[in-house]
């Protein structure tokens, strides 16, 4: 998820300014077209109807949304088509559960696709959480505090064929305080929910010290093949041209389950597990 202080915003050259025209115009066009689409019909997630919120409301966000990007000076992290590739899906699935793995200034976003929806972001930064929040107080977001560290990335996976509790035959994340790879630190709402969607794109993973994905990965693995209502789990991957992210997506999001890529984006349908199998790929 993109913050602001990777993205300076420079109004002298011509290639940037007709670039973020074309990005928000396009944006535009994409909630305008799921706006027309969620007034013509109500679709369902996989499993039958759920009660919706006031509809209201998700007008109310889509439109905050269309004057956010209007007057913003960023641009989503994530390309045209890149976007365009989950909110196909979203579109078909709203109102739906969506967990987002990162908060940045591409959420508000996120949130209007869904509208009368469940979306809701993890991010690590807990300042950084208050700032996106103050900006757009409609956003549902939880902080995260990660227990690995991306320079730990080899170790975890070592561990996880060592570590009984992190076998798929047992698989489980809340509570699950012996595989370091569980995000067993969650609250409540996300091991209460089924997540229909799952966006992967954050923490951080471009420096050592950072948390990485390899916990996102694993857990979101997880919670797909642990699924019990109907229908797949869709799972997008962002930033895989870096080692850490495909190789834990290999092992644990398997290469059977990619539906697409575009991009540094990968798509990934995981269905429920039927039987317990001693590999997740």
């Amino acid at each position: 998820m993109l913050k602001s202080h990777k993205h300076k915003f420079k109004p002298e050259n011509p290639w940037f300014l007709a670039m973020a025209m074309v990005v928000l115009i396009s944006s535009a066009l994409l909630i305008a077209s799921f706006l027309r689409g969620n007034a013509s019909s109500i679709v369902f997630c996989n499993g039958g109807p759920r009660r919706p919120a006031n509809a209201a409301n998700g007008t109310e966000l889509q439109l905050e949304a269309i004057l956010h990007y209007a007057t913003s000076k960023v641009i989503p992290q994530q390309t045209i088509d890149e976007i365009r590739l989950s909110y196909d899906v979203l579109r078909s699935l709203s109102p739906c559960n969506f967990l987002v793995f990162g908060l940045g200034h591409d959420s508000l976003m996120w949130a209007s696709f869904n509208p009368r929806g469940t979306t809701l972001f993890l991010e690590e930064d807990p300042k950084w959480v208050q700032t996106v929040l103050k900006n757009a107080p409609g956003l549902h977001a939880n902080t995260v505090n990660y227990r690995t560290k991306l320079s730990h990335a080899n170790d975890l996976l070592s561990h996880y064929r060592n570590e009984r509790d992190c076998s798929p035959t047992k698989s489980f994340i809340r509570g699950n305080s012996r595989c370091k790879l569980a995000l067993n630190m969650l609250q409540d709402e996300v091991y209460d929910k089924e997540w229909d969607i799952i966006m992967i794109d954050a923490p951080r993973g471009y420096f050592p010290e950072a948390p990485g994905r390899m916990a996102a990965i694993y857990s979101a693995a997880v919670m797909a093949r642990n699924r019990k209502s109907p229908g797949v789990t869709h799972v997008y991957l962002h930033d895989v041209e870096r080692k850490v992210e495909k190789v834990y997506a290999k092992t644990f999001l398997c290469k059977k389950n990619l539906v697409k890529a575009v991009g540094r984006l990968w798509h990934f349908e995981i269905p429920p597990t039927t039987t317990m199998n001693s590999t997740f790929c």
